[in-house]
Formats: C-alpha cells, structure tokens, sequence
C-alpha cells in the first residue's frame, strides 16, 4: 500500500489553537481528489518571526507571509512536503477579509497541497481556478463552514 502520512508540528505557537482546527483525513482526502496517491506532508505552524527567517534564509525574501510549501519530492510519484504555516499572518488575513481563523486556516492549509499537485497563482486566471479549488476542497471539510 502506499505511504499516506500527514503529520502535524508546533513551532513557537499555542498548538490548542490550531489543533481542534486540523482534520487529517480532509487533507489527505483532499490528496486523493486531486490524483495523490502516495505522499508525506509535514505541516509546521509557526509565528510570523519564524516563518520570516525562513523566508530571509531559503527564499531570500523579506517580508511577512502566510505560507510557504516545499516541495522535497525526489520522483512524480511519492509526493514529500514541508509546508509552514504562520499563525499570526492567518489570524490577520481572516480580519482582513472579514472571515474565520477556521475557515482561513483550512484554506491557507489546502493552498499549500493545491500547489503541490500543480496548481499555480501567479496569474489571475490562475488566481481564480485556485480559489475555486481551495472553495471546493473546504466545502468538503467535516467542521468548516466556510
């Protein structure tokens, strides 16, 4: 059977916060919609500091973000990830756009596999088949009404 594992880390954050919020099953679910069949996620949540160093230090990038995915996959077929996620700069997001910590935390979560499996925003055609997938994947979340 193929590997499927999606693991979840704190770095520097209340875990309590985003823990009652993380749904494995709806990611990896979410995996197997988009043709994923084989894969290891790590889903790091962190503070904006720390993803900012990260930022600074592999993308050479100054500025705040929300997410980063790296995709460490060494074949096409076993799909390896690390995807940070800054806490804070998903609780300002939601103020900003008037939604839920919950409801902009799933979306920044499946963002980062949406990317994975080949999905691109740089474009606004891009742009709009994304938020498309990312809405339709959350509709799909047990506990999300978003």
């Amino acid at each position: 059977m193929a590997e499927q594992s999606v693991q979840i880390f704190y770095e520097d954050v209340d875990n309590q916060e985003v823990k009652t919020l993380i749904d494995a099953k709806w990611l990896k679910d979410s995996l197997l919609k988009e043709g994923q069949q084989s894969y290891s996620i790590n889903y790091i949540f962190c503070s904006d500091d720390h993803l900012l160093k990260i930022n600074q230090d592999f993308l050479d990038h100054d500025y705040y973000t929300d997410i980063i995915t790296f995709n460490n996959s060494e074949n096409e077929e076993f799909l390896e990830s690390d995807i940070f996620i800054s806490v804070d700069r998903v609780r300002e997001n939601a103020k900003e756009t008037k939604t839920s910590f919950s409801c902009e935390l799933g979306r920044v979560m499946v963002h980062g596999l949406l990317h994975l499996v080949g999905y691109n925003d740089k474009t606004d055609e891009e742009q709009l088949t994304m938020t498309m997938m990312e809405n339709k994947h959350l509709a799909l979340h047990p506990n999300l009404n978003c």
